[in-house]
């Protein structure tokens, strides 16, 4: 071969750059009383009752392939559910489609959607896939920077600056990752009068809206007036279920764009995981009170870290959803790459520095409180340790 190897790999994907989320936590694996406040993910188990149900849905033979779209009682389950939580109404025939996380539904759609040139619309920070499967569908990825002093929400001005006649996708991704941010009913009412009059699709990431807190109450995009007909809804069972490891999520929006997505996921992946559909079946049916529980612990979480981040001197916002707390460390005088890459060596605490999440999050980093207390206060300790050490 007269070729470097590397030279026939799509250049496209040889310049996406590597999650910045893994970097840190590749290292922490390889280190003895390492704490990670990093990973997106519950430290609960599945509940017992859905992981039963898995179990029997495999000792029942349920072994095959299932409908592309998802096994038609869970589509229809997820209708009731979307109904009895939300009051969106999908028809289960052609509205909706069970997908392989979150994460697929996400890149479905905008594959689906997005054609070379097309302008995708993505407030920062924010979850780190939106930008990459936006280039690798051929779009090109706008960033619209979000501000602590505007409680880190998509606000309508900034919004209307970046519409262009190329804009083709908003994504709307609250609940936040990493920032936490929410946004409220009169929040997303003002960025749909910006939307009226234009022909900007919306995909709403809405994976953490059962993690809400402080009585706040999480208000679907196509729940907002003239807004359905234009937004793909994604969600999952991840986050609020703690069912990170089942890969299962969803998809609902008008069926001429789900049945688009249905196209490329039989061609990419068949059907989701069967068991897990049936899983997933039982959670919905019976798990409300797991739901409120685990979200309940959350909260107290967040307050324990939020409270333990200003008394140490950080600036640090307040969410109110997901499960992330987004401190500035700006007063540090380091960037963000610097004090997460520090922290890790000096006092063994793994966070993620805030550019993983897009240029604007530089000067910040993201902690998640999906951990126990006692690992969040220790870190929080040595958090405050290392500020001490490297306070000017």
């Amino acid at each position: 071969m007269n070729k470097d190897i590397n030279e026939f790999i799509s250049p496209v994907v040889r310049e996406l750059p590597p999650s910045g989320i893994r970097k840190f936590f590749d290292i922490v694996a390889t280190m003895d009383d390492a704490i990670s406040l990093g990973v997106g993910e519950p430290d609960f188990v599945t509940p017992w009752n859905v992981r039963e149900a898995g179990i029997y849905s495999l000792e029942s033979g349920r072994t095959y392939y299932t409908s592309n779209a998802g096994v038609l009682e869970l589509r229809e389950e997820l209708s009731r559910y979307l109904k009895r939580k939300y009051q969106l109404t999908y028809n289960p025939k052609g509205e909706m489609l069970v997908t392989v996380g979150g994460s697929e539904a996400i890149d479905l759609a905008i594959r689906a959607l997005v054609e070379p040139g097309d302008e995708v619309l993505i407030p920062e920070p924010s979850f780190v896939c939106y930008r990459p499967c936006t280039v690798l569908a051929g779009g090109v990825p706008v960033g619209i920077v979000t501000e602590a002093k505007d409680n880190f929400k998509l606000t309508a001005e900034k919004l209307k600056e970046k519409i262009t006649s190329k804009t083709k996708l908003l994504i709307l991704p609250y609940p936040n990752n990493p920032t936490g941010a929410i946004m409220e009913k009169e929040d997303l009412e003002e960025i749909a009068k910006v939307l009226k009059d234009t022909n900007v699709l919306v995909l709403s990431d809405e994976i953490y809206s059962e993690l809400v807190y402080d009585e706040k109450v999480h208000v679907p995009f196509p729940n907002i007036a003239d807004m359905k007909e234009r937004t793909i809804l994604v969600n999952g069972f991840s986050k609020a279920f703690a069912m990170t490891g089942w890969r299962l999520g969803y998809a609902c929006g008008p069926k001429e764009i789900i049945a688009a997505m249905v196209k490329i996921h039989q061609y990419a992946i068949m059907s989701a995981p069967t068991t897990s559909q049936y899983a997933a079946i039982e959670a919905l049916q019976n798990c409300d009170e797991n739901v409120k529980d685990m979200c309940k612990q959350y909260n107290y979480r967040r307050k324990v870290m939020v409270n333990g981040f200003r008394k140490m001197g950080l600036d640090c916002f307040e969410p109110f959803g997901a499960f992330y707390v987004f401190p500035c460390i700006k007063s540090t005088g380091m960037t963000s790459e610097e004090f997460c890459e520090k922290l890790l060596h000096e006092e063994k605490v793994a966070v993620v520095p805030g550019n993983a999440f897009g240029a604007s999050g530089e000067g910040y980093v993201r902690c998640s409180y999906a951990y126990s207390v006692k690992n969040i206060e220790e870190a929080l300790k040595r958090i405050e340790k290392f500020v001490k050490n490297h306070s000017k």
